[in-house]
This record gives structure tokens, C-alpha cells and sequence, in this order.
């Protein structure tokens, strides 16, 4: 699969003078190819204005992000933040007396990221979107070492939404007889989630297709061993199904063999 792209995803070179934050491998802004790093006591700041995706009142942000306290302190805690943005020169929030909003022409990195997953998903992507970007294996690990609930949250919703978009990219890449790439994009997912069947599917019938049954019996069992393991239980039908292939298929003359090496390791 062609990965050779820029390890973040970038904006389009229209804007490329304005700033980008990346929240993907680190907190930090560019502007051009001037990088600045966010100070300590302002990331959680920058962070959760740029999850939001919208304006937050400044009570809102001051109470998630310190609740401990009353609410003088908290808003103490934010004008300081504020503060410490402005002194590191990191101009990318505007910021009035009740509200706080990333600047309109500020790019966020993850949304590059959310966007690409969105058009795989819906079936809308495009030549350069069929290939898996480095920067997915961060995003699917979304601020790491965050453990408060808004950042969790975010972090579960970007891995399921890139989960089901790297399933749908080896869907895509399968039916464009694209096989190496489609398998791929199915491991990738499949190592990010083992135990989840949607992403084995889409490594089985990649495998299927390209004609390689012997590959996708070898994953239906591995697959089927770890979830009765870790479990208790099997995959559903429908995965084994996907194993049916048609008579006039090339690997057909296996699949009766597969059959009974099933019956027997049941």
C-alpha cells in the first residue's frame, strides 16, 4: 500500500500559511514550517476548544477541565491559560468575555483526519484518500496518557470512526482488485481491534477474492481460537460464510477440505 505521505495530514496548499494544530504524535501548532510548542499549562486548553469543533462558553471549559475548586479559580485557571498561549506567540483561539473558539482559519489535524474517515465511510473517497496515512496508528491512539472524560470520549469515538473507515477502505481496495493494499488495511484495523469480527471480515474476504483460501481458513481459525479463548464464545455464522465460495472460484477445491479440518478442531 503506497503510505509515502507526510506523516500528519496537512491542510491544502491554499491555507498553507495558516496555522494547523496537530493533536495527533504530540500537542503542538505550525505555522508554514515553524513550529511552536504548546506551553504545559495551556494544552488541555487547546485541546478541548479543538475536540469541540465549535464555540464552548468559558464556564463550560473552566468547569470540565478544572472542577476541583470553586468557580472563581477555575476561570482564574483559564484567563492563565490564555495567558501563557499568547506569551509562547500561538495565536489561534479568539476569545471574548463569554466564549472561546478556535480562529476560522485554523486547521486542526485530527478533522483532516475525522474528514478522510467520513468520506471511506460513505463511500465518497477519492484517488488519495485510498491509501492508509501513517499519522492513523496516532489517531487511533488519540492523546495518550489523557484520562480525563472528555478526552476519552473523543478517543473512543475517532477509533471506531477510523475502525469502520479502514474496513471500508479494504472493501473498496478489494472490489479495484487492489488485494496486497486491501489486506493491508484490513490488518491494520485487525491490529488495532483482534477480537473485532467486522475488521477480521474484511481480512477474510480480501483473502477470499485475491483467491488465497488457504490465508482466509488460517484467519477464521486464529480468529475463532482468540475469541473462544478470551470470550467464550464463537464468531458468528456470517464470518463462516464468507468462507463459501462459489464452485467456479479458484481456491473452491479447498474448501471442502477446510470443512472438515473445521469439523474436526470443534
Amino acid at each position: 500500500m503506497d503510505t509515502h505521505q507526510a506523516d500528519q495530514p496537512v491542510p491544502s496548499s491554499e491555507n498553507s500559511g495558516a496555522p494547523v494544530v496537530h493533536l495527533l504524535a504530540g500537542l503542538y501548532v505550525t505555522v508554514g514550517t515553524r513550529r511552536q510548542d504548546v506551553p504545559e499549562g495551556s494544552k488541555q486548553l487547546l485541546a478541548y476548544v479543538a475536540l469541540r469543533r465549535r464555540r464552548v462558553e468559558r464556564r463550560q471549559v473552566a468547569g470540565t477541565l478544572w472542577p476541583f475548586g470553586d468557580e472563581n479559580r477555575a476561570a482564574g485557571n483559564l484567563r492563565s491559560a490564555l495567558w501563557r498561549l499568547r506569551r509562547a506567540g500561538i495565536d489561534v483561539l479568539v476569545a471574548d468575555k463569554w466564549s472561546l473558539a478556535l480562529h476560522s482559519q485554523v486547521t486542526v489535524d485530527l478533522h483532516l483526519m475525522d474528514q478522510w474517515a467520513t468520506r471511506l465511510i460513505e463511500g465518497t473517497a477519492f484517488g488519495p484518500d485510498l491509501a492508509v496515512s501513517p499519522s492513523v496508528a496516532d489517531a487511533l491512539d488519540l492523546l495518550p496518557g489523557w484520562y480525563d472524560d472528555w478526552a476519552l470520549t473523543e478517543r473512543e469515538r475517532i477509533r471506531q470512526r477510523l475502525l469502520h473507515a479502514l474496513e471500508a477502505l479494504s472493501g473498496r481496495l478489494t472490489s479495484l482488485g487492489r488485494f496486497a493494499d486491501a489486506v493491508d488495511a484490513a490488518l491494520f484495523a485487525v491490529s488495532a481491534e483482534p477480537l473485532r469480527e467486522s475488521a477480521q471480515r474484511a481480512l477474510i474476504e480480501a483473502h477470499v477474492a485475491e483467491g488465497n483460501l488457504t490465508e482466509a481458513r488460517r484467519s477464521f481459525l486464529a480468529y475463532r481460537d482468540q475469541v473462544r479463548r478470551d470470550l467464550g464464545v464463537d464468531p458468528s455464522s456470517d464470518l463462516l460464510a464468507v468462507l463459501d465460495v462459489p464452485e467456479d472460484h479458484p481456491a473452491a477445491h479447498l474448501r471442502t477440505a477446510f470443512r472438515r479440518q473445521l469439523a474436526l478442531r470443534t
